[in-house]
């Protein structure tokens, strides 16, 4: 590793930048929804009953943190609530089932992450940084076949720019010299660029609620590409 370069650590994040995941909650969130059709009032539907569950879910980050098993429990709560207490313990059942499909679903890469992951690791440290429950994140790390090409894996409660500057600090020469790339603007770009280091927007699909964010458009540390296909060579240009 070059300590005299621009940059000397990548990192990337997991979940819907190197593969998909978001679309595994919106498909159990469909099923959460019909799950509850006959027991909510007939004045709620699907739109009112996703606020709900989207309520519950910022209100527990806190308590449960990101991933499978926060929403799974944000999905009973919701269920409780919105039946006021009436709802059938099959289903509840039925929605303990569906996140338990979640933790099963296959890993599927998104276009171009094994080659952004391997051209990288040529020439800089590599480090996987993402939130979310650790048992459910080395399943599908292990699932990748990436977990080879990185130097680290942290997986964090939450990104903050104070979380990014112990990280690169650790496994580089702090973010001044760090670049970190993902589809959240709220985790995996704004915070980087808020301690010093490159955010590398790389958008994908639909994004959670709670991950918007306004970019940081004036900062000449922010970029965007389309997709990691072209990771390499804005590495290259800053580094």
């Amino acid at each position: 590793m070059n300590m005299s370069r621009n940059l000397n650590t990548i990192g990337f994040d997991a979940d819907d930048t190197l593969w998909h995941n978001e679309r595994f909650f919106r498909v159990t969130q469909d099923r959460f929804a019909e799950l509850l059709m006959d027991h909510t009032p007939s004045d709620m539907g699907p739109e009112a009953l996703e606020r709900k569950l989207l309520d519950a879910e910022k209100r527990n980050l806190g308590t449960y943190g990101y991933g499978v098993k926060g929403f799974t429990l944000s999905m009973i709560e919701t269920a409780i609530e919105v039946t006021e207490g009436r709802v059938p313990a099959r289903v509840i059942k039925d929605l303990l089932e569906a996140g338990q499909m979640m933790l099963s679903f296959p890993i599927e890469l998104l276009p171009h992450a094994r080659t952004a992951v391997e051209s990288v690791a040529k020439d800089y440290k590599v480090v996987l940084i993402t939130k979310g429950d650790l048992l459910d994140q080395e399943r599908k790390l292990a699932q990748s076949g990436l977990g080879e090409l990185f130097d680290a894996v942290e997986v964090v409660s939450e990104k903050t720019p104070q979380i990014y500057t112990e990280i690169f600090a650790r496994h580089g020469t702090g973010p001044a010299h760090a670049l970190m790339a993902g589809n959240s603007m709220r985790s995996d770009v704004v915070p980087i660029v808020e301690a010093g280091g490159h955010g590398v927007y790389v958008p994908q699909g639909q994004i959670w609620e709670v991950e918007h964010a306004e970019p940081p458009v004036h900062s000449d540390r922010y970029h965007e590409i389309a997709d990691l296909g072209g990771l390499a060579e804005l590495v290259a240009r800053i580094g």
